[in-house]
């Protein structure tokens, strides 16, 4: 018998709050101790592999489990499931005293960790953003590499697993970047953030990108005022104050100086920086703290001081220690939070004077600075996404609910992972944001950064079209600059298109087809007797599945890894095909060549349902070519239905280059291509019908018609007017309008 007894003298801190271990002596693999949180206090988040359970003893609290709020008090008993965050809050005016118990079962944490809708993601609306792009130009595949192409993959996983989640994006307007090309191009900002703002939307379409949300911040209505008040919250926290701060202005103009405006060495790293941010190490810089600054007005600088709202960044490290335990957050960015916060004071500016841009309350001549200003636009797209959706979200009143996950590149890492969470404490002080991060690395061409300025680039729309999407979309996952930088080579890409999709993948499947239709009139047969091999190689498939599961969910996500594994797929299916080739016509082994036939049609069926966040235009129509539409993702390798009619060959699903623009005098009937158009820019099951339905009808939104409008023009080199799209035309008299205006 052992007798232990609550003694508040003995306890120690551990997580955050007291503790004490509970010896038990030849009780092996289970640990017990006492634990106490104090009024007003809570524990810190974690996750670890063991179960745990608490028993409350006395005083009244929440438990807080993936951000789901559950009341405890005497008597409670909770246990938590392995990887589990979880957290016990104090509400109440008297100290929470329980006893923990946690032991460790690796079967259980086996599968826990490997669940789909692990951290609640089936239970909450899940808002996934792509870091909004600067209207300064268009979209290059440096750009489109990274959180654009992350975002839109990681929401189609989500949204097959039955996951409410969306992708939301924008332009952000209000950069000075945004200023600097309108002086460039002789035109005003207004212009210029209208002009390339919608060429990055129909860049992101002809990806097969199509955001939930897309807000531009200056045009959007309610936008400018629900900043103002979000900043007048972060002044009300009493931490943005507004005082004197070290800057540097033009030696010879007197311009105040930041960002595209002065460039220097980092005194960080003592790379070569612009003013505000260090490209290289990822560590801010406040413009007067660059070495041998120089202006890219006149060359020359002017130190000087100047008033600004500021925020002392030094003095919350233990707020971005917490949230950085909540959710999702690489090493890289836990790494980049230790170097910000070892120095001994950061204060941050965060009003800059500027014309273009958004006062802040009782502030003349200056602007909220567009990084801090981004905080707010996201919790803006929400609330506009609700409004349209019919949900109550509100900007101004955020709820512990909700679950956001951010893609980004590394250079914007300090804001995302560092600032905003301070941000959101000083402005929602009962807040505590479940914020995951994915964070990209420059991707490289011919091994040197995509620069606009030298004209070293690869435009999304120079390489993009209905034909080379996919491919596209394959090959930039494949080189994804994940955890490193990686690079694009044109040449390497062609090569790969060719070698892998076209002779592999499509060449597996022509063959197939026919065979198919050679051996079984194209008809899928029944399986019959199954070999030892055979069963090897259905293990082979769930492995597969298992592992792309693995690589696009919410904690392993990794495109590199999973265009690994559909190229692992595609050539285990061919190899198994090889092997029973040797008895394909061989009488006496007929019900063994079914089921190798049945198998390899099962890795087809596998091959489309698991490259859908990949590339869904080649999965959608596998998918209808196996008389299947929009399926959800897989948990088992399924056979295709004995009986299903199904041709493989003669199917092009893959180019590396767009085709060439239709000629004048091309085939008169433009209904067949537009239609295609139409389902592809609508996301609609290949087979939808929609010749007599209006863009309308057919649900169309205001991007996606620019994009119908983008391509035709593209294609048959046709201005088709937005108004003519909106004229209550069908698809197929738009069709026929089309077919005159090429014969012309």
């Amino acid at each position: 018998m052992r007798i232990d007894t609550y003694d508040p003298s003995a306890l120690s801190d551990a997580f955050g709050i007291d503790m004490n271990t509970i010896d038990l002596p030849g009780v092996a693999g289970l640990g017990v101790s006492w634990g106490r949180v104090a009024p007003g206090s809570h524990s810190d988040p974690h996750q670890h592999d063991e179960i745990e359970m608490f028993v409350i003893v006395s005083g009244e609290g929440e438990v807080v489990v993936d951000g789901a709020r559950h009341p405890v008090g005497p008597g409670t008993v909770v246990k938590f499931d392995p990887f589990e965050t979880h957290v016990l809050d104090n509400t109440g005016a008297a100290d929470v005293v329980f006893v923990t118990c946690y032991w460790r079962e690796p079967s259980h944490a086996g599968t826990a960790a490997a669940r789909p809708g692990r951290r609640r993601f089936a239970e909450r609306p899940v808002f996934v953003f792509s870091t909004p792009p600067t209207p300064n130009g268009d979209l290059h595949l440096g750009h489109l590499s990274g959180p654009y192409l992350g975002a839109d993959a990681f929401v189609r996983f989500q949204r097959m697993n039955g996951v409410r989640a969306w992708h939301l994006t924008g332009s952000d307007d209000y950069q000075s970047y945004v200023v600097a090309k309108a002086a460039q191009e002789e035109r005003t900002p207004e212009q210029i953030a209208a002009h390339y703002g919608a060429e990055i939307a129909r860049t992101l379409d002809l990806m097969d990108i199509r955001p939930d949300q897309f807000t531009m911040t200056s045009t959007e209505p309610g936008y400018r005022e629900g900043l103002r008040d979000f900043f007048s919250a972060l002044e009300a926290s009493g931490k943005v104050t507004r005082h004197e701060l070290p800057a540097l202005f033009d030696e010879e103009t007197g311009q105040y100086l930041y960002e595209v405006d002065v460039s220097g060495t980092c005194p960080s790293c003592s790379a070569a920086a612009n003013g505000n941010m260090c490209e290289e190490c990822g560590e801010p810089n406040i413009a007067a703290d660059l070495v041998e600054a120089r202006s890219n007005i006149s060359g020359s600088v002017r130190p000087g001081s100047l008033a600004r709202l500021a925020l002392p960044l030094h003095e919350f490290r233990d707020v971005v220690a917490t949230h950085h335990r909540l959710g999702r957050v690489p090493a890289r960015l836990r790494e980049l939070a230790e170097r910000v916060f070892a120095r001994e004071t950061l204060e941050l500016p965060l009003s800059h004077p500027a014309q273009w841009g958004v006062p802040p309350r009782g502030v003349d001549g200056q602007v909220i600075w567009v990084w801090p200003e981004m905080s707010y636009g996201f919790l803006h797209g929400i609330a506009d996404l609700g409004a349209r959706t019919g949900e109550t979200w509100r900007a101004d009143k955020p709820e512990q609910d909700w679950k956001i996950v951010h893609f980004f590149g590394y250079d914007n890492s300090f804001y995302h992972a560092i600032l905003y969470p301070v941000l959101y404490r000083l402005a929602f002080p009962h807040w505590e944001p479940d914020i995951d991060y994915h964070v990209n690395e420059f991707y490289l061409l011919d091994d040197q950064k995509f620069s606009t300025s030298r004209r070293h680039a690869v435009w999304g729309k120079e390489i993009l079209a209905p034909e080379t999407a996919d491919a596209v979309r394959f090959y930039l996952s494949r080189t994804r600059a994940e955890g490193e930088r990686t690079n694009f080579e044109r040449d390497a890409y062609v090569t790969t298109v060719s070698d892998v999709l076209i002779d592999g993948w499509q060449g597996w499947l022509e063959d197939l087809g026919r065979r198919l239709n050679t051996r079984y009139g194209g008809v899928v047969p029944d399986a019959g007797i199954w070999t030892p091999e055979h069963t090897a190689f259905y293990a082979r498939l769930g492995g597969r599945l298992a592992a792309v599961t693995g690589h696009l969910g919410q904690d392993g996500f990794s495109l590199r890894a999973t265009t690994a594994e559909l190229e692992g797929l595609v050539t285990d299916a061919r190899v198994f095909a090889k092997h029973e080739e040797m008895l394909a016509d061989v009488s006496g082994w007929q019900s063994e060549n079914r089921t190798a036939m049945a198998l390899e049609l099962a890795a087809v069926r596998l091959l489309s349902r698991v490259v859908t966040p990949v590339m869904p235009r080649f999965a959608t129509r596998l998918a209808a070519l196996l008389g299947e539409s929009e399926p959800a993702w897989p948990s088992t390798v399924d056979l295709v239905p004995a009986g299903t009619r199904v041709d493989l060959t003669g199917r092009l699903f893959f180019a590396a280059e767009p085709a060439a623009p239709t000629p004048q005098g091309a085939p008169p009937d433009q209904l067949p291509w537009l239609a295609d158009l139409v389902r592809g820019a609508l996301s609609l099951p290949a087979g939808t019908a929609v010749a007599d339905k209006t863009l309308r009808e057919l649900g169309a939104s205001s991007l996606q018609v620019v994009a119908v409008q983008y391509q035709i023009l593209e294609r048959l080199d046709v201005d088709v007017s937005m108004e003519e799209l909106h004229s209550g035309r069908s698809v197929a008299e738009l069709s026929r309008k089309l077919t005159e205006a090429v014969d012309r």
